[in-house]
């Protein structure tokens, strides 16, 4: 139990249903669907739309997403892939031919066909029970009434809107300026545009003249794309993968996504005694940080498509995690890995509902960078993603810019399955964090024993590459031991992700936490 003398968050009991994301307006949205008489999969689609308009530099209609989701009366999960493919045109070679050797972030380049908006239509309409019509109904709503600006988005905005093109800052400024906290943020053309797709289903957004605005305005950027890539965009169903930490088996999305590295990540902790270690103590730490340069390393060599992804079962076998165990040592820190062609980003919002007859959701939407890249739709102002700043441009690499091609995506949903039964769908944003994130979630459950808010508020490091960015939660004790160590110690200008989860218990209750480090909150009815 935590000490009620100090600040701090309670994990949230209830036992018909419950939400956790990261805007409390999401949060009470799904909650009300909920109660409405919508189930899970209602709840999330409308939650997530809305939080496009409450923290817009983080994700929106111009994205992707990933789910998965335990439908009522099974413990079987099923995923969706709701990424974007590159366009028909798109040719690494006439990039390298002009001297890049990674693809850049801002700009038409990068912009993969948008997937979510599919990918949500199929889902209600496969799964829900209200209609999308009924679902997009709050969002449209706050697009055109407003929706202040809340604390922890009014800091990233400011943080962000630099990377706005001119489009981007009529449509997302406010007197040329990014939205300050309390603020009210509109985007009456994003409300059109759900109106349409309300009446329409997905066509009201891939063909037609939404899909014309959105193909104009990358044409006029230097773009390869085209109308019939827009209207071509489909998710689809797959299934996830899965792998055990201590008694507990954890579900990913398969790739694109790399859920992967997060397995790889705990076979490797597995052989290490983590719960003899001080939880925030240097071992651990240094342990975590070092299991993942190995796992983002081999990661970066394995993980693109699914379509020419061949070595994931060389990634997750024991064997693999066994050998590369074998190269961490306490007291010193292995060399950084060679860069990854993805570009670091910490943007993205996730959302996770359970109802009333126990169907989850875990959902990821995101479009990639701080306000994508930065291009939003002359008309409409829809903010395209740049997941295509996720491909390779070394020629041959598995992850290679390729027309029709997904890029490695760092999106990534989980969901805990213990004793056959569904008990946790989780996420943890932060970019490239988030495999270390599933990772450090799992083990201060499994091996520290915390509830899921003490798991979520816990202090984070992660070694990006670059440095090991380490929390002001650690002391400083713990900071000049990992620099003798070896490690290029710093301590984030913004903390470590965020993440949300909601715990399915034994005795029929749920109980839900929300990441600090994000606005948001886990309610229940």
């Amino acid at each position: 139990m935590r000490d009620f003398h100090k600040p701090g968050r309670s994990q949230v009991i209830a036992a018909s249903g419950m939400c956790a994301t990261s805007h409390p307006l999401a949060a009470q949205t799904a909650v009300g669907i909920l109660q409405a008489g919508g189930n899970a999969m209602d709840a999330a689609i409308s939650a997530a739309i809305l939080l496009g308009i409450a923290e817009p530099q983080m994700t929106g209609i111009g994205g992707d997403c990933f789910v998965l989701f335990k439908p009522a009366g099974t413990e079987e999960v099923r995923a969706l892939n709701g990424s974007g493919r590159a366009p028909a045109g798109a040719r690494a070679g006439a990039l390298r031919e002009k001297g890049l050797t990674t693809v850049p972030t801002e700009g038409a380049i990068p912009v993969t066909i948008p997937t979510a908006m599919d990918a949500f239509c199929r889902l209600s309409n496969d799964w829900g029970k209200l209609g999308i019509d009924r679902l997009l109904a709050p969002t449209i709503h706050y697009a055109e009434e407003g929706i202040p600006i809340a604390p922890r988005v009014g800091f990233d905005l400011a943080k962000d809107a630099w990377r706005l093109s001119d489009s981007g800052r009529r449509h997302f400024l406010i007197d040329g300026q990014p939205p300050a906290v309390g603020q009210m943020f509109r985007a009456p053309g994003q409300a059109e545009v759900l109106r349409r797709v309300a009446k329409e289903g997905r066509d009201g957004f891939y063909k037609g003249e939404v899909a014309e605005d959105m193909v104009a305005t990358l044409k006029a950027a230097g773009g390869w794309h085209t109308l019939d890539d827009f209207a071509e965009a489909a998710s689809n169903y797959t299934d996830p993968i899965s792998s055990t930490y201590k008694g507990a088996e954890l579900l990913e999305h398969p790739p694109n996504g790399h859920g992967a590295t997060a397995m790889l990540m705990l076979n490797i902790l597995n052989h290490f005694d983590l719960a003899g270690m001080d939880p925030w103590g240097a071992d651990r730490a240094h342990i975590e940080a070092e299991a993942a340069k190995l796992a983002y390393d081999t990661r970066n060599r394995v993980i693109a498509d699914p379509d020419h992804c061949t070595r994931l079962e060389h990634m997750l076998s024991p064997e693999t995690a066994a050998q590369l165990a074998t190269l961490i040592k306490m007291d010193s820190a292995l060399p950084m890995p060679a860069p990854s062609a993805e570009a670091v980003h910490k943007d993205t919002i996730y959302i996770t509902v359970v109802d009333k007859d126990r169907m989850a959701v875990s959902l990821i939407y995101s479009i990639f960078h701080g306000f994508g890249s930065g291009l939003a739709s002359d008309k409409f102002g829809i903010l395209l993603q740049n997941r295509g700043a996720g491909f390779s441009l070394q020629e041959g690499h598995v992850n290679e810019m390729a027309p029709g091609k997904r890029p490695l995506h760092t999106i990534i949903p989980g969901m805990l399955r213990e004793n056959g039964r569904v008990t946790m769908p989780f996420g943890v944003m932060g970019g490239a964090y988030q495999p270390n994130g599933h990772a450090r979630l799992v083990t201060n459950l499994r091996d520290y024993g915390l509830n899921v808010q003490e798991a979520l508020d816990a202090p984070r490091a992660f070694n990006d590459g670059t440095t090991m960015q380490v929390e002001r939660g650690y002391s400083d004790a713990v900071r000049a031991d990992l620099a003798a160590r070896g490690h290029n110690v710093s301590i984030p200008e913004k903390p470590i992700g965020g993440g949300q989860a909601i715990i399915l218990r034994e005795d029929g209750l749920l109980e839900g936490g929300s990441d600090p480090r994000k606005d948001g909150c886990a309610l229940g009815y």
